[in-house]
């Protein structure tokens, strides 16, 4: 495979019409009329470029659980979702709790070579949240980890959450928290409402997820470090955030593609699809879960991709286990619900899919924006496009979308991941080609 590539007509995120030459894993001219001897040619003519997209709520269940999903086969996912880089959640088995678990997958992510993986290492042993893990060992491991969540599980006892965040400010980590307080949502199912009451499901109440927020902001605030809240689910949730937010205390946030669209009406159908941990919510909080990314309230879109087999969503929903995958589909829903509406522009999806993503993880190198000299982590977008969204999309193991047979806007037609193509002509490059394209970029110029 070349190294250099030739991106004529690309339509930048702020509207610029311009060329790209991709030389050595880097972007290493922009303009028009641009030409490459030997260059590999990707006509760009009506997409959308926009700087690689990265995930900071990646479950790739590898070590473990290999029947729902490989860090290989995740990464596949990711590739033709867009993205460049994933940030992987730390419920494997063993537990990503220790310096050699997180140097692992990110190894097995360096090898698959479709995206940088970059490991997230649990913040208490095993998730028990009995005690604190090897939070030192793993920031300084090859995999140079900075964020750290028991997610799955919340972080419930206060004083090892303040133990946590004094531990990871001392190298400016951040401890990314799963706000539940698990007292209030024991056996619960679905959002606490009239719903939930006229179904019969035990309900999971707002104020489970907006308590630990509350907590957890003044945590921060006491120790001055860095918390951030993973998949944001309420009105109320907002609210605290945005408050914090305004009285300096050092806290981000992120909601998902499918709180975005998706409502507790849902549930209605019984369909397994929908079981999702925090659940889907009323459509007065999607509302503000918009208004809240419009407004920078809410700082990134997160997937909070979570593949599971067959057998664990087609079953009664109470045996059903929660989660969705959404690498796949993440950019077709984030244009259909903050997009195509207006709320949001493609220089607003770039930071919030890829530069602002990239800086909560400290993840050098993505999120650049596509300038000269920067390294060569794109996607290219056409963002006119439909499709039925089905499982043919699906490039994971997981088939547990909720937007399967839903007609979506846009289509990933590229993507570009340290120089090399992933994903050309909507479709996955050959694993052995992007595996020997990954073993001459090793060692390269970022990551």
């Amino acid at each position: 495979m070349t190294t250099t590539l030739l991106v004529t007509g690309a339509t930048l995120a702020d509207g610029t019409r311009t060329d790209l030459v991709v030389r050595d894993g880097r972007i290493s001219e922009v303009g028009t009329g641009l030409s490459a001897t030997g260059a590999r040619v990707i006509d760009a003519d009506g997409l959308t470029a926009l700087p690689g997209l990265v995930d900071l709520h990646t479950h790739l269940r590898e070590p473990g659980f290999e029947h729902s999903e490989t860090v290989l086969t995740g990464s596949r996912a990711a590739a033709i979702g867009g993205f460049t880089a994933v940030h992987a959640m730390a419920n494997t088995s063993p537990v990503a709790d220790t310096a050699g678990v997180v140097e692992q997958v990110e190894s097995l992510g360096r090898r698959a070579g479709y995206v940088t993986v970059r490991p997230i290492g649990a913040v208490t042993v095993g998730l028990a949240g009995q005690q604190l893990s090897e939070i030192g060992a793993m920031a300084n491991s090859r995999a140079r980890v900075r964020v750290f969540s028991d997610d799955g599980k919340c972080v419930s006892d206060a004083l090892l959450m303040r133990r946590a965040l004094e531990y990871v400010k001392t190298f400016d980590g951040v401890v990314a928290q799963h706000a539940q307080e698990p007292r209030l949502t024991e056996g619960a199912q679905m959002n606490e409402g009239v719903v939930s009451g006229e179904l019969g499901l035990a309900g999971w109440p707002a104020v489970a997820e907006e308590a630990i927020i509350a907590r957890d902001v003044l945590l921060a605030q006491h120790v001055g470090a860095r918390v951030h809240i993973c998949h944001l689910s309420t009105a109320g949730s907002v609210e605290v955030v945005r408050w914090a937010k305004a009285r300096g205390i050092r806290v981000t946030a992120e909601v998902t593609p499918h709180h975005l669209m998706l409502t507790e009406e849902l549930v209605r159908s019984y369909d397994a699809r929908y079981k999702v941990n925090p659940p889907l919510r009323r459509q007065e909080d999607v509302l503000a879960l918009r208004a809240g990314l419009a407004d920078g309230t809410i700082d990134i879109i997160a997937t909070d991709h979570a593949p599971h087999p067959s057998e664990s969503k087609d079953c009664e929903w109470t045996a059903a286990s929660m989660g969705m995958v959404g690498l796949e589909s993440a950019l077709s829903v984030v244009q259909a619900s903050v997009v195509d509406n207006g709320m949001l522009d493609w220089n607003d999806i770039a930071r919030v899919l890829s530069s602002t993503p990239a800086a909560i993880g400290r993840l050098d190198g993505y999120g650049d924006g596509i300038a000269v000299g920067a390294p060569a982590e794109f996607t290219l977008y056409d963002s006119s496009a439909s499709r039925v969204f089905d499982t043919d999309a699906l490039a994971g193991q997981g088939r547990n979308s909720p937007f399967l047979q839903l007609r979506l806007p846009g289509r990933v037609v590229a993507t570009v991941h340290q120089g090399y193509p992933t994903v050309l002509d909507g479709q996955l490059i050959a694993e052995e080609t992007v595996s020997a394209a990954a073993a001459r970029a090793a060692g390269g110029t970022h990551g």
